[in-house]
């Protein structure tokens, strides 16, 4: 699996919060129809955003059906739904910015936004697509914003073959876009080499879970 390190964002000291400009951002094609747009850092002071969300965001802790018994979801969620007011102004800055830039080639705007925190390494997501309403037959885009300690983001194709890797945190960006919910899958792996928690803010478009 292949793996590339986003320097880039390991040296975010600042105590300003705000975004760099969506240009910067630089796209990998993955194959079938798939790609990926990645901007390292592109929120500066991304540690006093993580410290505001973890203590201000109405953080909960869901159990699921696995098989034959309910277990605990390895993370903490929540969710923001169209035109409910997000927890910083900056992710209401972060979502209208993505729906500028990604205007004409998405022909919607990202419209909710979905939080994950990873409290330390025990906390993971299993291999998955984005496929709960529209991103089962439609191409769409999946924004995420990481802020915290970096984690690896893993892709790999469903049909098969080599997988890659992102670590991601520190203000990061990585936008999945064209078929990649249904041609790929993503995860975030256990780790016993993080220390500290990474919150992930997910923006879609309408009808994308």
């Amino acid at each position: 699996m292949a793996t590339h390190q986003l320097q880039g964002s390991l040296f975010d000291q600042s105590d300003d919060v705000h975004l760099r400009p969506l240009t910067e951002v630089r796209r990998t094609a993955l194959g079938d129809g798939a790609w990926i747009d990645l901007l390292p850092g592109w929120l500066s002071g991304a540690h006093v955003l993580f410290e505001r969300l973890a203590v201000d965001v109405p953080w909960k802790a869901e159990r699921r059906q696995m098989y034959e018994r309910v277990v605990d979801v390895p993370r903490l969620l929540a969710f923001y739904g169209d035109g409910e007011p997000l927890p910083h102004p900056v992710l209401d800055e972060a979502r209208q910015a993505l729906s500028d830039h990604y205007a004409e080639e998405l022909g919607e705007a990202f419209t909710t936004a979905g939080l994950c925190h990873y409290r330390d390494g025990r906390d993971s997501v299993a291999w998955h697509g984005d496929r709960i309403g529209r991103g089962a037959r439609e191409n769409t885009m999946v924004a995420i914003l990481s802020v915290g300690a970096p984690r690896d983001l893993l892709l790999r194709p469903l049909r098969g073959g080599e997988g890659i890797r992102r670590p991601l945190g520190h203000g990061d960006l990585i936008v999945m876009g064209g078929s990649c919910q249904r041609t790929w899958e993503h995860a975030i792996p256990k780790s016993t080499r993080v220390a500290g928690g990474r919150i992930s803010i997910q923006f879609r478009p309408h009808g994308v879970r």
